[in-house]
């Protein structure tokens, strides 16, 4: 799976199940935690990227590192899948 893939699956999930299909309010860098995506949330977004790309979250990595904005969760998850191929 190349990274634009990627990028466009967790763009869409953030965009349909937080921002209600208004994807102009969704910036790279932004933070996502308590402004767009609340604590059940982050359960939401890691339930997501481990069924949609067979990779597994463990507890120590669901942090601010891993999931404050989409450039971070880009990079985390194609890290992730990386190491699994």
């Amino acid at each position: 799976m190349e990274i634009k893939d990627i990028e466009h699956d967790i763009r869409s999930f953030i965009i349909d199940k937080f921002l209600f299909g208004r994807a102009e309010e969704l910036q790279d860098d932004q933070s996502l935690l308590g402004t767009v995506i609340d604590s059940t949330g982050s359960l939401e977004l890691v339930s997501f990227l481990q069924d949609r790309f067979g990779i597994i979250v463990e507890d120590e990595e669901v942090v601010p590192e891993n999931l404050d904005s989409v450039k971070n969760v880009l990079a985390y998850v194609a890290k992730k899948v990386q190491s699994k191929a």
